[in-house]
């Protein structure tokens, strides 16, 4: 009699490669669209493969546009934002979590209410307090409000801090421990599936933004990526495969994080419903 089990894991796993397939296409499309001359990227019928692979449309965007400056000005943003991320709502979400104030879980209450206003609601005021600290065309406005701990990772470090046993910290306290040094050397490095789904997510929101650089940048110079690159999309009027190129680019270091938090975002992933 056949096991049951495997009829399941073959489905399983059938259904995992047709959705890979599909979530795949749009990518590969993409990049064999990057590697054809105009001729072929604007041929009908359409030619799905590039005869031949133009290489050399990687080289020309990296020669034709200010990729290198733009993409710094994106690392800064993002690496300023991640560290400002995991430092301010991993400290937040430890006191809603282990610490005792008054009206503690009203408070956290609130937090998570703030998850229901729609970010197009504060764009006027933020924009009025950043002008009158005279932060308009820089980059600081970009990063400066991740290190105010945002309610998603509030609520993911909290989760994970409620899930450590509490002889931890009354271990810690028997050792003279503040609640800082719990926090620090105990509880956070305890938890960093969850710290790596927080990087994950912080740097793929600020790799990717284009409201707010749209918003506070004006000067070229300070451009980050994806509006740099869209900024260019008259200038290669055309050439519309070099665009799909440049694009390809600014994915390389989100796959490059991912890659090196990977293990730990499974982790995270597969434990969150354990108790």
């Amino acid at each position: 009699m056949k096991n049951p089990n495997n009829k399941r894991r073959i489905v399983s796993y059938l259904i995992i490669l047709i959705s890979s397939c599909i979530m795949l296409t749009p990518f590969i499309t993409a990049a064999m669209n990057s590697l054809k001359s105009y001729k072929q990227y604007t041929a009908i019928p359409v030619e799905w493969i590039p005869n031949p692979f133009q290489w050399q449309n990687y080289v020309e965007v990296w020669k034709m546009t200010d990729l290198g400056t733009y993409g710094v000005n994106s690392l800064i943003v993002t690496v300023l934002s991640v560290a400002g991320a995991l430092l301010s709502c991993s400290m937040v979400a430890y006191a809603f979590a282990r610490l005792e104030f008054p009206f503690k879980n009203s408070l956290f209450i609130m937090v998570l209410g703030t998850l229901m206003i729609p970010p197009v609601v504060m764009i006027i005021p933020q924009f009025i307090i950043f002008k009158h600290m005279g932060f308009l065309d820089t980059l600081v406005p970009l990063w400066i409000l991740e290190w105010l701990a945002q309610p998603f990772g509030i609520f993911l470090m909290r989760q994970a801090f409620l899930s450590i046993p509490k002889e931890y910290e009354e271990a810690a306290k028997l050792d003279g421990c503040t609640p800082f040094q719990t926090y620090w050397r105990i509880f956070l490095p305890m938890c960093k599936p969850q710290l790596a789904t927080l990087t994950i997510f912080t740097f793929m929101t600020k790799w990717n933004e284009i409201m707010a650089p749209v918003i506070y940048l004006s000067s070229e110079e300070k451009f980050t990526l994806p509006i740099g690159v869209l900024s260019l999309q008259g200038a290669w009027f055309g050439k519309e495969q070099y665009l799909i190129a440049a694009a390809l680019m600014t994915l390389i270091p989100i796959l490059i994080v991912f890659l090196f938090t990977e293990k730990f975002f499974v982790k995270g992933a597969s434990s969150s419903g354990l108790k």
